[in-house]
């Protein structure tokens, strides 16, 4: 179902410019402004962004010194997953 599924895309983005944005590169091609913090972008050339859900579960509390602690709920974890997923080269 395509238009549920560009919700969802949407609904992930959403959350990671709410909640990530201040440090990562969270789009297709802007800078991360926390030098870091790597570019949402490039996690799937380090490890398989479904890996991430577990993390994003119990609270991302890793990654860049200054991180704050992030946990999400199964929807927005499904949600952000599928934005990742839409970053990623075709």
């Amino acid at each position: 179902m395509p238009g549920r599924a560009d919700s969802v895309v949407a609904r992930g983005r959403t959350l990671v410019e709410a909640n990530c944005a201040r440090c990562h590169a969270v789009g297709s091609n802007d800078k991360s402004p926390h030098p870091d913090a790597p570019a949402f972008r490039t996690l799937s050339s380090r490890y398989p962004v479904e890996d991430l859900a577990e993390s994003l579960a119990e609270g991302i509390s890793t990654g860049h010194p200054d991180m704050p602690e992030f946990v999400a709920s199964p929807d927005q974890i499904d949600a952000i997953i599928a934005y990742l997923r839409s970053l990623q080269p075709r």
